[in-house]
């Protein structure tokens, strides 16, 4: 898979005794510090100038970067940020930046609407061309990441700079940015398998395949079913197997994602209540994905984002493949927001 050979070397130069995100991670806060990934493929004019990015007051800056490739301007291009006692929307052109306070649970929307669209002039936030992301951020440090866990609707791309001088961006790449985005939908509908076409829904989104026939009744609910079977009966799985689209494993994101990623059906992969027995099994992402059925979906929001790493269903943090950023003393995040 592309980007996510970088990421086994990383995997093999990092501790795996902690981590600071669910689902046995497996880098530490300390592990990314001294060994971070770089966007090497991204121009250095795509993120901006950030010698005039001003101070916060509260916690970090946040800088909002229209990378529309002139589809939309700044003035249609919007961010919303709604959390406890604040509720601020904004366009670009209006506020490019914002001064975050410490706050949980926090989600950051951003809408584009065009300049005498009627279906959101008056309120931007009924645009149907959306997305977000989403952070727990406390006094000294920052929690967060990009997600496809629901849907693809806008590209976008973060990147954290800290007081110590650690810098990470994560998202989409800079190629799947600088295409159209009908290239974009086209380029997922001839890579993925066929039950996974009906995840597009253009020109607005690309759903999750539990919102696209993989659901309870849905024509591919059964999807991995025959490979779980495989699974619990080479490893003498004894817990309940999950429900349709895989659904039902939250108390087990190393088996969940072993589902998804097509890894676990080895005998010895797992013990009898579904714990990970194979301590290497995260170690190869090339090893990722290769023979169906898998989550496509999944694949190709990793195939097409810096370093390889996405949120592509809800335990692909598992191994240290997702988006999720965690460091101390944040300073600014700068945020894309493509076509």
């Amino acid at each position: 898979m592309k980007n996510l050979a970088t990421i086994a070397l990383l995997a093999a130069a990092c501790s795996h005794g902690g981590s600071s995100t669910p689902g046995d991670a497996g880098f530490t806060q300390g592990d990314l510090a001294q060994v971070v990934l770089s966007d090497g493929a991204t121009p250095a004019d795509f993120w901006g100038d950030t010698s005039n990015i001003p101070a916060a007051t509260h916690v970090m800056t946040f800088k909002f970067l229209n990378r529309t490739n002139g589809k939309y301007g700044d003035a249609e291009v919007y961010w919303r940020f709604k959390n406890g006692t604040v509720n601020e929307l904004h366009s670009i052109a209006d506020a490019p930046t914002f001064d975050m306070p410490a706050n949980s649970s926090g989600r950051m929307y951003f809408y584009l609407c065009a300049a005498g669209d009627t279906a959101c002039a008056s309120d931007p936030t009924q645009s149907k061309y959306y997305d977000f992301i989403e952070h727990t951020i406390g006094p000294t440090t920052y929690n967060g990441n990009t997600t496809r866990v629901d849907a693809f609707g806008l590209k976008i791309a973060m990147r954290l700079h800290c007081a110590d001088g650690f810098d990470k961006a994560v998202g989409e790449d800079h190629a799947t940015f600088a295409e159209d985005r009908t290239a974009t939908f086209q380029r997922f509908t001839d890579a993925v398998p066929d039950p996974f076409k009906s995840s597009v829904q253009s020109p607005y989104r690309i759903v999750q395949p539990g919102a696209a026939g993989f659901g309870a009744g849905g024509a591919h609910a059964a999807y991995y079913n025959a490979y779980v079977d495989t699974m619990w009966a080479n490893n003498g799985i004894t817990i309940a197997k999950p429900g349709p689209n895989g659904s039902g494993l939250g108390a087990y994101p190393d088996l969940s994602a072993a589902i998804y990623r097509h890894v676990g059906e080895k005998a010895g992969t797992f013990d009898k209540d579904g714990k990970r027995l194979d301590k290497t099994l995260w170690d190869d992402p090339t090893k990722f994905y290769q023979t169906e059925p898998y989550d496509a979906y999944a694949r190709f929001w990793h195939d097409n984002a810096i370093d390889g790493r996405a949120y592509g269903f809800p335990y692909d943090d598992v191994g240290g493949y997702s988006t999720y950023i965690s460091h101390d003393h944040p300073q600014y995040m700068l945020v894309a927001i493509g076509w």
